[in-house]
C-alpha cells in the first residue's frame, strides 16, 4: 500500500529515513571508536531492529521487559540501568544484559556478588548534579531532589570495588556543547576515580541525527574520556535514532466553531502522542502552517472526554472537512512506547514504509488489546 492508503489513525515508519539518521550515528562509531546504543524507552519497534543492529552496538533498557526485547529481537550488547531493581526479576536481567547499572550504593551492595559471579560489567551511575537545560524540569535528571544518579555528597569511594564504569545522562535533546559542558563537572567531580575505571556511559539525550548538531565536538567530548582516561565511552540516546524518521496519518471526524475553528480527529494527543500535553510541544504536521500564516486556522483535537486533547493550532490553505488526511511529522520516538487506550481508544496501526515508498502494516490492534489490558 502507499501512505494515503493506509486506514488511519496509523504510525508509519520509514525505513530511509530510519537508515539515514543510522549512518550518521555508525559515523560517529567509526571515527572514534565509542559504542552507540539504541535507548529503547524512546523507540522499541523491533521490527525494524534487524536494521538497526546492522548499524549500532547493541541496546539499552529500562528494566527487565526491555531487557528481554533487546536480547531477544537484537542480540548484540545489552545494558540496564533501573532505579532500583525488584529482587525476583534480578536473575533473569544479569541473564540477560551484560552491563547492570546500579543507581545507589546500597543497591550495588546488594547485587554486586551475583553480578560478578555471572562475570557481568557492574556500572554506577552518577550524578553530576549539572543542569544545561530549561523549560523542562520532568526531563532534568539533575534537577533538585532528582532520584537519578549519586552525588558527590552521597559517594564512597570505599565502595567502589569491582565497578568498571560510570553512566550518567543529564541531556534532554541537545547539542554537544551541554555534553562538554556537563563533562568539565565530572571531572572536577568525580575525575580522581575516573582512571581506574574500563568504560564510561554518555547516556542520552544527544541530539545527534538534528540537522545542525556539532557532530565535531561530540566526537572532541568522546576522545577526551578515550585519551586521557583510556575509557571505552559508550552513549544510548534514543529520540536520535528514529528522529523525524515517522509519522502519524489520521483523518479529519468533523469540524465546528466555539470562537474558534475546531477540527476532531480520529488521533488522540493523550493516547496517541502523550508528549504533546506532556513536554509540552506542538508537533510538526506536513502542508500547515502556524496560526494565522495561511487563509484558514483550526484548532486540532482528539475525539477523547479530556477537555485539554488538543493537538494544536494550525493553519491551511483550504478549509478542512471530514475525510481529509493529514500527517503529523516525528511520530517514531515516545509515540508508540506511551500510547494508551484511555477511553476505549484504538490503538493507530503500527506501519513500516520502505525505501521504494510501499507501506506494509507490521502490526494492528483493536478491541482485545484494549479489553486484556483490564480484567
Amino acid at each position: 500500500m502507499r501512505l494515503e492508503e493506509l486506514s488511519t489513525p496509523s504510525y508509519v515508519v520509514d525505513e530511509a529515513l530510519l537508515e539515514k539518521n543510522l549512518k550518521i550515528l555508525s559515523g560517529v562509531m567509526e571515527r572514534t571508536g565509542c559504542k552507540i546504543i539504541l535507548a529503547q524507552k524512546a523507540f522499541s519497534m523491533y521490527a525494524t531492529y534487524p536494521l538497526i543492529g546492522q548499524y549500532l552496538s547493541g541496546t539499552a533498557a529500562s528494566g527487565l521487559f526491555e531487557a528481554r526485547l533487546g536480547h531477544e529481537e537484537m542480540g548484540k550488547e545489552n545494558h540496564v540501568f533501573s532505579p532500583a531493581y525488584r529482587e525476583e526479576e534480578m536473575d533473569e536481567i544479569i541473564d540477560l544484559c551484560d552491563h547492570i547499572i546500579f543507581n545507589s550504593f546500597s543497591q550495588l551492595e546488594k547485587y554486586r556478588e551475583k553480578v560478578h559471579k555471572a562475570q557481568k560489567a557492574v556500572g554506577l551511575r552518577i550524578n553530576p548534579e549539572c543542569s544545561t537545560q530549561e523549560g523542562h524540569e520532568i526531563y532534568d535528571p539533575c534537577a533538585r531532589g532528582s532520584r537519578f544518579g549519586v552525588t558527590l555528597s552521597q559517594f564512597e569511594p570505599e565502595k567502589l570495588e569491582g565497578v568498571s564504569g560510570f553512566h550518567f545522562h543529564t541531556l534532554c535533546e541537545q547539542d554537544a556543547d551541554a555534553l562538554a559542558v556537563t563533562l568539565d563537572v565530572i571531572e572536577e567531580k568525580f575525575g580522581e576515580w575516573l582512571p581506574q575505571l574500563e568504560w564510561i556511559n554518555f547516556g542520552g539525550g544527544h541530539h545527534i541525527t538534528r540537522e545542525g548538531y556539532n557532530l565535531e565536538l561530540l566526537e572532541s567530548c568522546i576522545k577526551r574520556m578515550q585519551d586521557k582516561y583510556g575509557l571505552k565511552v559508550y552513549l544510548e540516546p534514543g529520540e536520535a535514532i528514529a528522529l523525524n524518521a515517522g509519522f502519524l496519518v489520521t483523518s479529519v471526524l468533523d469540524t465546528l466553531v466555539n470562537d474558534v475553528e475546531l477540527a476532531i480527529l480520529d488521533t488522540s494527543a493523550s493516547c496517541h502522542m502523550p508528549d504533546v500535553l506532556e513536554m509540552p510541544y506542538r508537533p510538526p504536521l506536513l502542508g500547515s502552517g502556524l496560526p494565522g500564516e495561511k487563509e484558514h486556522t483550526y484548532r486540532l483535537g482528539g475525539p477523547t472526554c479530556l477537555a485539554g486533547d488538543v493537538i494544536g493550532d494550525y493553519s491551511f490553505d483550504e478549509p478542512l472537512k471530514a475525510g481529509d488526511r493529514l500527517i503529523f511529522g516525528d511520530m517514531a520516538i515516545y509515540s508508540m512506547v506511551k500510547n494508551n487506550t484511555f477511553n476505549g481508544m484504538a490503538l493507530p496501526a503500527i506501519c513500516l514504509r520502505d525505501k521504494d515508498g510501499d507501506c506494509r502494516v507490521v502490526r494492528q490492534f483493536g478491541y482485545q488489546d484494549f479489553k486484556y489490558r483490564l480484567s
